[in-house]
This record gives structure tokens, C-alpha cells and sequence, in this order.
């Protein structure tokens, strides 16, 4: 029997690059699958480890790489992969990489491109729900759900309650995220439905763009607050976020500083943050 053929890497390797030019940030996020293969037989056939670049390895560079690359298109992006990948470990003879982005669109305030806040591409799935009771009543609901938004800055997390539980450290400068569920109750109806609606997330995103965060508590409140203001017709509505985490990826073990430059994505476990503004 003999050993045909064999690869190995690492798969899934989320990483998020901020690159600032001034007040404008570019947002790169990647799942990456990086694929080694070479003189790495011994592994399989002899129990010999001694040539075999750990995946945790291969995971690291992918993230050195994407601190000194933070501008690159996801072509070349994988192209360095490769490179620093090959330049380093002579017993590979070929290394695969695939980067599979998650696609941010900018988002537009007042007309203007805001220069660190950000939409999912392809964003939410709007819905309407109504309940009828015999007789006439009725009640009309609208809303969106999983609309996912972000901003690089401006946003923290501070003087919070502390015990021998807590580890999670302050910040006043932090990357957030989340995927929103909301619903909104009409007090009447609106001259135009789907008008109503895009002003009423117009409205939240510009309060979530252009003001600092102190929590996503104040954030979803305000939004709130600013949709009620600005149509009369809701009687209420209801904002359910879990957080989409973007954890600084620790680079210090390689010499490096990561200035929020290089986050690793995850939304498991997530906070869930909700709750429901109405009228006096």
C-alpha cells in the first residue's frame, strides 16, 4: 500500500482588515482556506512529525500577512498567502488559498459616502405581519430582519458594572457590528408604505453613523427615539441586535502593534441586546 497523495492547511480563517487613509476607512473581511502540500508524507507513513508545518502556523501567517497588507484586493491578498507561505517553509511544494469575502457597501448619509460605516451587501429581508380580529381591528406591523451594519470607530464600551467574573476589558474605540431584527407598529397608516419604511431605516442608520456609541443600549435607544421623531405614524418600535464580534487579533507573539487594524469575526457567543421605544 502507498500513501497517493496528501494536503493539509487550515480552513475557515476569518480575518477583517482596516485600512485608514485619514478619516476613511476600507473595510476587507475574508474567510480564508489556505492548503499546503509537500514533504509532508512522513506524517502519514512513519508517525514523523518533523517536517509538518502546524495549521496553527499557517493560521498566523495568514494574519501577519494581513497586518502588513491591509489595502491588497483579495487576489493578491491570497497571492501574498502564498508567497510568505512558500518563501518560509521550504518542504512545501505548492500552497492553495482561497478568500471568500463578505461584501460591505459604504453607507450613504445625506447624500454623502460616510467614511467608516458600513452595510452588508445585499442587506435584510423586509416583512410585514397583520393581525385581524373579527369585527375590523386590525394591527399592521412592519420590519426588517437580519439587516446587518458596522462602523470601524467611534464606538465603546466603558464603566461598566465589574466583579471577579468580569475579563472584558474598557474601550473607547472599538469596531462595531451587529445583525438587526426590527419591527415597527403603525399608530395609522403612512401615505406610502415602502417610502415610510426606508425613511425609518435611513433615519436609524444616520443616528448609528454619526453619533459615538457609548454601548449599543444607547445606540438602539437613540435609533429609536429618531425613527419615532421623524414619522408620526408608528405608535412603537422594537430592535432585537446580537453582536457580530470583531476581536483584535493578537499579534504581539510576531513583534507587531495591531492599532484596530486586523480583527478576527465571530458571532458565537454573541451579546443580545433588545428592546422597544414608544410614545409617552
Amino acid at each position: 500500500m502507498a500513501l497517493i497523495s496528501n494536503r493539509y492547511g487550515k480552513g475557515r480563517v476569518r480575518t477583517m482588515r482596516v485600512h485608514r487613509e485619514g478619516a476613511r476607512h476600507e473595510v476587507r473581511e475574508l474567510t480564508v482556506k489556505a492548503m499546503i502540500e509537500g514533504d509532508f508524507g512522513m506524517a502519514y507513513t512513519a508517525a514523523d512529525n518533523s517536517t509538518s508545518v502546524s495549521t496553527d502556523t499557517v493560521k498566523n501567517v495568514i494574519n501577519v500577512v494581513s497586518h502588513e497588507n491591509l489595502d491588497l484586493p483579495n487576489e493578491l491578498f491570497c497571492k501574498a498567502v502564498s508567497d510568505r507561505l512558500l518563501a518560509t517553509y521550504p518542504q512545501i511544494e505548492s500552497a492553495t488559498v482561497e478568500g471568500y469575502e463578505t461584501k460591505w457597501a459604504r453607507l450613504v448619509i445625506d447624500g454623502e459616502e460616510h467614511p467608516h460605516s458600513f452595510t452588508l451587501d445585499g442587506n435584510g429581508k423586509p416583512f410585514a405581519k397583520t393581525v385581524m380580529r373579527r369585527g375590523g381591528e386590525i394591527a399592521i406591523v412592519s420590519g426588517i430582519e437580519n439587516f446587518t451594519f458596522l462602523k470601524t470607530t467611534q464606538s465603546g464600551w466603558s464603566n461598566f458594572y465589574k466583579d471577579p467574573y468580569t475579563t472584558i476589558p474598557e474601550t473607547d474605540d472599538r469596531l462595531c457590528s451587529t445583525s438587526m431584527m426590527a419591527s415597527w407598529v403603525w399608530a395609522k397608516a403612512p401615505a406610502d408604505y415602502a417610502a415610510t419604511n426606508t425613511l425609518i431605516l435611513d433615519t436609524m442608520m444616520q443616528v448609528f453613523a454619526t453619533t459615538y456609541s457609548t454601548s449599543v443600549q444607547s445606540s438602539l435607544y437613540r435609533m429609536g427615539m429618531a425613527a419615532l421623531a421623524a414619522v408620526p405614524e408608528l405608535s412603537t418600535i422594537s430592535m432585537a441586535c446580537p453582536n457580530k464580534h470583531y476581536l483584535l487579533t493578537n499579534l504581539k507573539p510576531f513583534g507587531l502593534q495591531n492599532n484596530n487594524e486586523v480583527f478576527l469575526p465571530t458571532d458565537e457567543p454573541h451579546g443580545q441586546i433588545e428592546c422597544t421605544v414608544g410614545r409617552d
